[in-house]
């Protein structure tokens, strides 16, 4: 991708209490190799596979704040995102800022609690690699508000929810200008505990997911959701050593 597409996630990025050891884990999970940056962008660090951005990871700034992952769409405008986030009911967390010439971001949580990103891009465009193994190859809202969350990020960013079905499961896919960009999944029934809140989950493309656990498993990491057979493949979900949750994803058409 060298020019990213505007309503369309092309980022994600790891907030970690502890990037040296979050490196350790990722580089030997994906293959990635770990791009320090400079003190003045905090040792923010680029992953890269095969040379190609794939993911980024820094530190936690904030007191109590957990580790997690965090999904970035595309814009050409963070402020005019800021606007309509708050027009639409939305939370600003951190109002758009510079960072240096790589870019403008800014942090938001939608009306049912998911936070999520944006970045406009400078320097750097945001991912250059998906859909082959250890890279970024679907980003999921999970949440309890299916309906809110269509009439907000519709609002916000132009997408479409449109119904459909996921291993005989109802399922939301995102469209925007008629591309299939993001899932939604509701967080209904007794298989999400209460004290899970919303939030976009990402994928990672691996060539064997069971592999890739046992892997994990061996790094320090933890099973959340064990591999498990879907119509475009075999997925789990895992726990950084930090906590940071992410899932992987082998596709059926390896």
């Amino acid at each position: 991708m060298s020019h990213p597409t505007p309503g369309v996630p092309n980022w994600v990025d790891l907030g970690t209490a502890d990037l040296p050891d979050a490196t350790r884990f990722y580089t030997q999970l994906f293959g990635w190799e770990a791009d320090v940056s400079g003190e003045e962008y905090g040792g923010y660090t680029t992953f890269r596979l095969h040379g190609r951005a794939a993911a980024g990871a820094g530190p936690l700034y904030g007191e109590g704040q957990p580790t997690a992952w965090s999904t970035y769409v595309a814009t050409d405008d963070a402020d005019e995102i800021a606007a309509r986030v708050e027009a639409a009911g939305g939370k600003v967390l951190v109002a758009p800022f510079d960072v240096m010439f790589q870019g403008r971001m800014a942090a938001f949580l939608d009306p049912a609690g998911a936070p999520f990103s944006v970045w406009q891009a400078g320097t750097m465009k945001g991912a250059d690699v998906f859909d082959v193994p250890g890279a970024l190859t679907w980003n999921e809202l999970t949440t309890r508000d299916v309906e809110g969350s269509a009439a907000f990020y519709g609002s916000v960013f132009g997408w479409v929810a449109r119904e459909s079905s996921m291993g005989g499961l109802p399922y939301i896919v995102w469209e925007h200008q008629g591309a299939t960009i993001a899932g939604m999944q509701a967080m209904d029934g007794d298989d999400w505990p209460d004290d899970l809140s919303p939030h976009w989950m990402i994928y990672f493309a691996v060539r064997d997911c069971d592999e890739s656990v046992a892997l994990a498993q061996s790094l320090g990491g933890r099973v959340a959701h064990p591999p498990t057979d879907l119509p475009i493949g075999r997925y789990a979900v895992l726990d950084d050593p930090q906590g940071g949750t992410f899932s992987i994803l082998q596709s059926a058409n390896a």
